[in-house]
């Protein structure tokens, strides 16, 4: 069994034998967590020229929370919607080799270089979606990439949907929209 550093190279190479190790590991759940929380403290770190500390503990918390929601997503596009025959999966092991995938986002360490920072925030996006591509293929043993990248497809939208339906229920929650927003008069 490959340790915690191993096992993030390993994501981050988009090894499938990794993904299914955690898979099958239910101890690695908090290993999962803590790839997610380093991952989003480089980004917050990434960020701190224009986000500040707020945006970093503001990262910390989306990321955890966006981990569990489209783990929990995809388990149930994945399961129950676009199942293979061999389709076999639980909630816990998508959210491990799904934070796992977020291994390349420790670069996003390296988006607070100047002019470079936006070069790079794409190239570890695209990297991240790419393993989460590969993790979802694993977790639920499917034969086909395509349908991997259909579920992580529809996942990430319905997740962006929740995102911005919980965003508008924050900021009408909060007195309204913002001054100027498109509020009824």
């Amino acid at each position: 069994m490959s340790g915690f550093i191993e096992r993030m190279v390993g994501a981050a190479k988009l090894e499938a034998p990794i993904y299914e190790e955690v898979e099958h590991d239910s101890n690695a759940t908090g290993q999962a967590a803590g790839v997610v929380i380093l991952a989003s403290i480089a980004a917050g770190i990434g960020a701190l020229g224009h986000a500040g500390f707020g945006g970093l503990i503001l990262a910390l918390v989306g990321a955890l929370l966006g981990w569990v929601i489209w783990a929990v997503i995809v388990w149930f596009v994945g399961t129950k919607m676009l199942p293979q025959a061999q389709t076999e999966a639980n909630i816990g092991q998508l959210l491990r080799t799904m934070g796992f995938a977020a291994s390349p986002g420790l670069l996003r360490l390296f988006e607070i270089i100047p002019v470079l920072g936006g070069l790079i925030a794409l190239v570890v996006s695209i990297w991240m979606l790419v393993a989460m591509i590969v993790a979802v293929r694993q977790a639920l043993d499917y034969d086909n990439t395509w349908r991997a990248i259909g579920v992580v497809v529809i996942g990430w939208v319905i997740q962006l949907l929740i995102a911005w339906l919980i965003g508008g229920a924050a900021i009408y929650g909060m007195g309204g929209p913002p001054a100027g927003g498109g509020g009824a008069v």
